[in-house]
């Protein structure tokens, strides 16, 4: 089962950054403006955070596997109409297509898991799976520059969509080999509750994706006021909703409040610490895609070393490993800043990068194994889809607090990507804090009465 959930897991991921570095590619080849780009790159992300929630009780509702095989096909889909794109339109409205697929599969993954991986083999199975969303993160731009670079077959970026189409095919033909889920009979899904998120997540995101590049006009401000108020009636009517959306538990549960906010603080962090790299080597320093990428792959490869490490230094650790990951990568930003100003600087970043990678892959390795660990009951499926939410609104958030750093007033290119590493070290040293706060509960007596193993709500299948 694993290979088969992962690979999809790997070319959701993959393609949240991998059209990053091929965006002037786009904007060149198609004769796009900014802002076209920029939804080019807004659009996949809109589409898969607004749909996690959602998506999650539908598995829950008509079959984890079903749901699957339906967001790997139209991934798959979504793909390939990219690749093939005419015009800027086209390719924003594929990339939304492929954002709803990733959407529709990414909670599967975490309940198929959780439900068909037996518990003594599912520490291991979550921390292959938090190393996934790693490497794939990372491996994105990597990847991106090295095909942009290369100009396959005279595709040109087009080759960064057609590359996720064989494993997005291969994931699907796999999806016999998982588990056969049944959906839960008379459980209905939420719908007035799936709008109020789908809009408070689509009126968060799409400012902070489009904000900056467009001086941050009247509609952005009015579009984080819809949020706040779609978002904070999602929430408050949760207990007066028939089959909510997300068990009312976990607004309970201390184990799934803080594992869901230490999950959105660290990815505030971590796709803008890459995204910012990228932008400063080529942009301030002149670095061509491929060779941006070549510079960045000591953090790739230190991140596979450290995911192999995270499952024994969670056992022996606790949460405490995640407060040690996170400080060294805050020290990695605090570093890095003067180091990158000169090439005999940028020769020695190497083994800082590397540092920071293997901190890296410890905590994405090891933080949902830590969380998902001590949320059981109707609140472990919540916590399936609220996990990778956190990760696309702490990344979408993230993006845009470190670009204004970036792009504040500032002496130079140098202090401008000092502003952004100091905005990144914050960022960190809070996710270590929180960290400190996570820990495994015990299984008390209240624990049990309060999370019962089913219910009217929540039950899993």
């Amino acid at each position: 089962m694993l290979p088969v959930v992962l690979s999809a897991t790997f070319v959701q991921l993959l393609n949240v950054t991998i059209a990053q570095i091929a965006a002037p590619a786009i904007q060149s080849g198609l004769g796009a403006g900014s802002g076209a780009v920029q939804l080019v790159l807004a659009g996949y992300t809109l589409a898969y955070a607004c749909l996690l929630i959602t998506a999650a009780r539908l598995g829950e509702r008509y079959g984890y596997r079903r749901l699957f095989m339906l967001g790997s096909a139209v991934f798959a889909a979504g793909s390939v109409a990219c690749a093939a794109a005419p015009g800027s339109g086209c390719l924003i409205a594929a990339r939304l297509v492929q954002g709803a697929g990733s959407g529709l599969v990414a909670p599967q993954v975490l309940s198929l898991i959780r439900t068909g991986v037996s518990p003594d083999r599912r520490p291991r199975a979550l921390a292959l799976y938090g190393a996934t969303m790693g490497v794939a993160s990372l491996a994105g731009p990597l990847i991106g520059g090295l095909l942009v670079g290369a100009d396959l077959f005279g595709l040109g970026w087009r080759a960064v969509f057609l590359v996720t189409v064989p494993v997005a095919l291969v994931s699907l033909a796999g999806a016999a080999l998982l588990p056969p889920t049944r959906g839960t009979e008379g459980q209905r899904v939420d719908w007035v509750g799936s709008a109020l998120a789908t809009t408070g997540f689509a009126t968060l995101i799409l400012p902070c994706a489009l904000g900056r590049e467009a001086g941050w006009p009247w509609w952005t401000w009015a579009s984080f006021a819809v949020a706040a108020v779609s978002l904070t009636c999602f929430v408050r009517t949760l207990r007066h909703r028939q089959d909510p959306l997300i068990h009312p538990s976990v607004l309970r549960d201390g184990t799934a409040r803080r594992g869901v906010l230490l999950v959105f603080v660290f990815n505030a962090g971590v796709p803008s610490f890459t995204y910012l790299l990228f932008l400063h080597l080529q942009s301030a320093l002149g670095y061509s895609a491929l060779s941006a990428a070549l510079t960045s792959a000591p953090f790739a490869a230190a991140a596979v070393v450290g995911s192999r490490a995270a499952p024994a230094l969670s056992r022996l650790l606790g949460a405490k490993a995640l407060t040690a990951a996170t400080l060294v990568l805050a020290g990695t930003s605090v570093a890095l800043a003067p180091l990158i100003e000169t090439g005999p600087g940028r020769r020695a970043a190497l083994p800082v990068l590397a540092a920071g990678g293997a901190a890296f892959g410890l905590f994405t390795a090891a933080v949902f194994t830590l969380v998902l660990a001590g949320v059981g009951g109707a609140a472990a499926s919540s916590v399936s889809g609220l996990l990778p939410t956190a990760q696309q609104l702490g990344g979408s958030i993230g993006v845009t607090a470190a670009g204004l750093a970036y792009f504040a007033p500032a002496d130079g290119a140098n202090a401008a990507f000092a502003h952004a590493m100091a905005y990144e070290a914050a960022v960190f040293v809070l996710t270590a804090l929180i960290a400190l706060r996570l820990r495994r509960p015990g299984p008390g007596p209240e624990r049990t009465r309060r999370e019962p193993a089913s219910g009217a709500h929540g039950q899993t299948a």
